[in-house]
């Protein structure tokens, strides 16, 4: 029996006792099973069979884009960072319409059917090759997944919160649970779809994935009560009313299929889609930010003193005609010096820097200073995922042509980090409750600087192992499994923490298009993976190990730096957080919540304390 066999059926093994203790957890007679209540459970088995679909297919991606589709290897990243990075943008949109209008679970329902089709679709190979009309079908698949996803991503995650008050210890850990889910899921999908698409064909692979979907979809639809009536309507009766006509639900669902048009075009043209980020990101951060200024310590933003506002205003405008003037060049709409645009962009910063320090030293706000501290990590999403989505891209085509793997596929090394994750998530989850209570647990942004020092380290480890064995020589598989512990530990310090962080210090109104900044913030990291896989490609476009390695020293050493910076800046931002301030806030009945008969959900409070002038 062969290494990729029992890789096989070590993953059958597990995602079947999975599904045991899931089976098991959901049919306790008691409302918690583990100090959790059952619904945390059902999201992570949810979520467990959208990441088996979306990492299965990731697995076979940068392959497929290479062996199937023929693309070389620089163009290949590109496409594979500018589908990741579409896939953590469009939250941002599913997002705002979930907190506006359709409720977190309804938006998750419609994101699981459009994902669901988008997964069989990859299942249409054709005979390959650029000129093959089927390649197609292959974008439109694409494009189905990346709006299933926005509409999916964000908003099962404030699920979750919504489970637990925002004082509740157990929050972080379960956050960590929810992350184990997605990473079994995750390993699980590798596996499988992974040794179906390299030894049986890519449809094989892909419709695997699609299948990990429907089932995760079976699960959302049919555990629903064990949710608690989280994440419904804000006000059910407004999706009833109808907009030109048509039902504004139906008419939501109906310009999210549209979507998928806009998007087709935009997976086929990836500079267009690094341009899209760079001014849609600026215009998100804007719009928090002023959030954070002016709504949450006045009130409103029609209460804001006017002077503020409008220079707030200006230095916004200058900042996004700067970026506009930026991208324009880029794009070669017009021949603008880069340097005016930077000019203006700077003039910009600096008004708003100016608004900052005026407001701070007018007004005390500890929402505001939260709002603050959001963006800061925020900002640092794009660093640690433009290097740790390496593994879907040039990490993946170096195992596949400079290692010795042993006979092993290379897509089945993709499921290390998951495996990583499902092995160290537990110890973590109890590691941070235990250090708590004593006392020593890190702050928020001191663990992002660990993960990222973590990160560049890994980096660094496999560029020695490679030198140390010779360059001619194949490096020893050892150096690949201690990149991904070094990339996994960081993870783990990173991504659930940062889950948990936004879902904790965000303003209940703008919860879920916090989540969705965040992922916007992954989005540009991925991007930047693009970029990154597409400079080891060199001039002619094909990865050499060389090439790859000299890459992977200069990103590794910067790395290391900016966690470090983030490490000494942390007791800064840990006091911007205001965690002693952070209270839970009581329930509100929605109107026509008698008439319903069921509470409303948990984070909708109609006038939350944070939009209430501060005293303070």
């Amino acid at each position: 029996m062969s290494f990729n066999t029992i890789i096989l059926l070590g993953g059958i093994a597990v995602l079947a006792a999975f599904l045991l203790a899931g089976a098991y957890a959901v049919t306790r007679p008691q409302k918690e099973v583990f100090g959790h209540p059952k619904g945390l459970y059902v999201l992570f088995f949810a979520e467990m069979w959208e990441r088996f679909s979306y990492y299965g297919m990731r697995a076979l991606l940068i392959f497929y884009l290479t062996k199937h589709w023929l693309f070389d290897d620089s163009k290949a990243n590109l496409i594979y960072g500018a589908y990741t990075s579409l896939v953590y943008i469009t939250p941002v949109l599913g997002g705002y319409l979930a907190d506006k209008w359709l409720g977190q679970r309804k938006a998750v329902l419609f994101g699981a059917v459009v994902l669901t089709g988008g997964h069989f679709l990859m299942a249409f190979e054709g005979t390959g090759g650029q000129s093959d009309p089927t390649i197609n079908i292959f974008w439109l698949a694409l494009s189905f997944i990346i709006v299933g996803s926005g509409f999916l991503k964000a908003n099962i995650s404030v699920i979750v919160g919504q489970l637990y008050s925002i004082t509740d210890v157990r929050r972080d850990s379960a956050y960590t649970i929810f992350y184990m889910g997605i990473n079994v899921g995750a390993a699980v999908g590798t596996i499988i779809a992974g040794w179906l698409g390299e030894n049986w064909g890519w449809s094989w692979g892909f419709g695997a994935a699609g299948v990990g979907m429907l089932l995760g979809l079976v699960v959302f639809i049919g555990f629903k009560p064990l949710l608690q009536g989280k994440g419904e309507p804000t006000d059910p009766q407004v999706l009833k009313k109808a907009v030109a006509g048509v039902n504004l639900e139906w008419l939501i669902y109906g310009a999210g299929l549209l979507s998928i048009a806009v998007i087709w075009a935009l997976i086929q043209a990836q500079d267009v889609v690094g341009s899209l980020m760079l001014v849609s990101g600026v215009v998100l951060l804007l719009y928090v930010l002023a959030t954070g200024i002016f709504e949450l310590p006045y009130g409103s933003f029609a209460r804001a003193p006017s002077g503020p506002t409008n220079a707030f205003r200006g230095a916004s405008a200058l900042i996004v005609i700067g970026s506009a003037l930026y991208v324009g060049t880029v794009l070669g709409l017009w021949a603008v010096p880069e340097s005016l645009a930077g000019i203006v962009a700077l003039a910009g910063f600096a008004l708003l820097l100016g608004v900052i320090l005026q407001q701070g030293m007018t007004k005390t706000d500890h929402a505001r200073d939260r709002i603050y501290v959001i963006i800061f990590l925020i900002a640092l999403n794009p660093i640690f995922w433009g290097l740790f989505e390496q593994a879907g891209g040039s990490l993946s085509l170096f195992t596949d042509r400079y290692v010795d793997r042993a006979g092993i596929d290379a897509s089945l090394f993709q499921s290390v980090n998951p495996i990583y994750i499902i092995l160290l998530g537990p110890l973590l989850a109890m590691l941070w409750p235990m250090l708590g209570k004593r006392g020593l647990e890190p702050s928020t942004p001191a663990k992002f600087g660990i993960g990222l020092i973590l990160l560049g380290a890994g980096f660094l480890v496999l560029n020695y192992g490679a030198h140390a064995a010779g360059m001619a020589t194949a490096t020893p598989v050892i150096f690949i499994f201690l990149i991904y512990f070094l990339h996994t530990s960081g993870e783990l310090c990173l991504s659930p923490v940062g889950l948990s962080a936004m879902n904790r210090l965000a303003p209940k109104h703008i919860a879920s298009l916090i989540m969705a900044a965040w992922f916007f913030g992954t989005a540009g990291g991925n991007f930047v993976a693009g970029l990154i896989g597409q400079a080891t490609g060199g001039e002619d476009g094909d990865a050499s190990k060389q090439s790859i390695l000299a890459i992977y020293s200069q990103i590794g050493w910067v790395t290391v730096g900016v966690g470090v910076v983030v490490m000494f800046l942390a007791i800064f931002v840990k006091r911007l957080s205001h965690l002693d301030t952070l209270k839970d806030e009581p329930d509100h009945a929605m109107e026509g919540d008698n008439e319903l008969a069921e509470p409303q959900a948990a984070g909708f409070d109609p006038k939350p304390e944070e939009l209430r002038p501060s005293s303070r």
